[in-house]
């Protein structure tokens, strides 16, 4: 055969080549999608399906020499990696990706991965960025084995974080028992927002048992003692009678609390837009305190703007979030013997306008370790105070949870000996801000 007659065979053998590979790509990425569509598979193991499809097909239509018809039958070379082609492919994934060799060093990886783990350098093991020894092994059995591997690892520093990697080898030209994996794809999602939700609904289960069982337990006590020692004392049964309707009292509040908060995290997502006249909610919010504050020798005083103040919201938890915060103050800080209450126009600095309203007592104030756990739900500076005064330790948590409904924000300042200061900012409605 002439030159010119193997250059003629070699172009279409490589055309050939070309157009099964696109072919195939084509197919493969149509069946993905569909097991995709019915659930058979997750978006992201068809999104690594759809790679690892798209680096076979690239590579696998690279030209190859063609050998003689004279010469022995050899081995095809493997295609040379293209390291910045399965960076491309690798950075339309949704997840953390690196590609590795079959030693274990690094090829490729995304910017996810990069964010990740900031130490990820080409042609470095991938030892070096993932000091852990569940990801090197999981490196060396998917190698191994030809078997895909799932771990689970954690880092302490800075801040506790938990992911899961799932190590694949890629085999392009498909022969899994007869070589090395062509690379190894390593995919890492972070299961920390999991763990911590996990935590957090443990950690709120166990609270609301405690809350629920000591009253529980005291209503269960003066039961007992009424049905027995003091079943003819009518002092005895007068007092307890009391002391039991304090405690059902207490437990409705909790109960209340909680079916509220539930009912604000299923409405997070939807922002009210009805237009409410602030200044008349909190107005109302004071005068139904005016009681406690004559009961507890607290004076209210409450500066307010020369104009109507609206802002987008629902005027029921618009009242709970100042019912709370006003409630707070006059309990807690009724030693100061003042509450302040002012409601201001932000011009926002670079935002929106904004509405403020702060709450400021004069009384012993909050230890500033205090101030970032104040909105945890059941965390209480003074567990036996709170309880005493009929708190269930889930006040600021729903002020936390209405104003993340309204985009509004909540702000703490507090000082020893001076008081504390709680300041609501909401966005005004579009009605509120002046023209021009």
């Amino acid at each position: 055969m002439s030159a010119t007659e193997q250059g003629d065979h070699s172009r279409a053998d490589r055309s050939g080549r070309t157009t099964g590979a696109r072919l195939v790509f084509f197919v493969a990425t149509l069946v993905l999608v569909a097991f995709a569509a019915t659930g058979a598979l997750s978006l992201t193991d068809a999104a690594i399906g759809v790679a690892v499809t798209a680096l076979a097909a690239m590579l696998g239509g690279a030209a190859r020499p063609r050998l003689p018809s004279a010469a022995p039958a050899a081995r095809p070379a493997r295609p040379p990696m293209n390291a910045g082609l399965i960076e491309a492919v690798l950075a339309g994934l949704p997840d953390p990706v690196v590609a590795l060799d079959h030693d274990g060093i690094v090829i490729a990886f995304n910017v996810r991965a990069a964010a990740l783990a900031p130490a990820l350098r080409r042609s470095e093991p991938a030892s070096f960025a993932f000091r852990m020894p569940e990801v090197v092994e999981a490196i060396r059995s998917a190698t191994a084995t030809r078997e895909p591997q799932r771990i689970e690892f954690s880092e302490r520093v800075p801040v506790d974080r938990w992911y899961e990697a799932y190590v694949t080898a890629a085999h392009l030209r498909g022969d899994r028992a007869s070589d090395r994996p062509d690379f190894v794809l390593m995919t890492i999602h972070d299961l920390t927002p999991l763990r911590r939700v996990e935590e957090m609904r443990a950690d709120f289960v166990a609270n609301a048992s405690h809350e629920l069982r000591t009253p529980l337990a005291s209503l269960t006590g003066f039961i007992e003692t009424l049905q027995g020692s003091a079943r003819d004392d009518a002092a005895a049964r007068e007092r307890f009678l009391a002391i039991m309707k304090q405690q059902a009292f207490r437990m409705a509040r909790l109960i209340d609390d909680l079916l509220s908060l539930s009912r604000i995290e299923l409405n997070v997502h939807v922002r009210p837009q009805t237009p409410v006249e602030l200044v008349a909610v909190v107005s109302q919010v004071v005068d139904a305190m005016q009681m406690l504050a004559r009961d507890r020798g607290v004076e209210v005083s409450m500066s307010e703007p020369g104009e109507p103040l609206l802002v987008p919201g629902d005027r029921d938890e618009l009242v709970r979030i100042f019912e709370n915060l006003v409630e707070n103050a006059l309990k807690y800080g009724a030693d100061g013997k003042r509450l302040e209450i002012a409601i201001r126009c932000e011009p926002g600095d670079g935002r929106p306008p904004e509405a403020a309203v702060s709450v400021r007592d004069f009384g012993h104030g909050i230890a500033r370790e205090h101030l970032p756990r104040l909105t945890e739900r059941f965390y209480r500076v003074d567990a036996a105070q709170s309880r005493a005064e009929g708190g269930t330790g889930l006040g600021l948590a729903i002020v936390k949870h209405i104003l993340a409904r309204h985009q509004g924000r909540l702000a703490i300042d507090s000082t020893l000996g001076r008081g504390a200061t709680f300041t609501v900012y909401l966005p005004r409605a579009e009605e509120s801000v002046p023209q021009g």
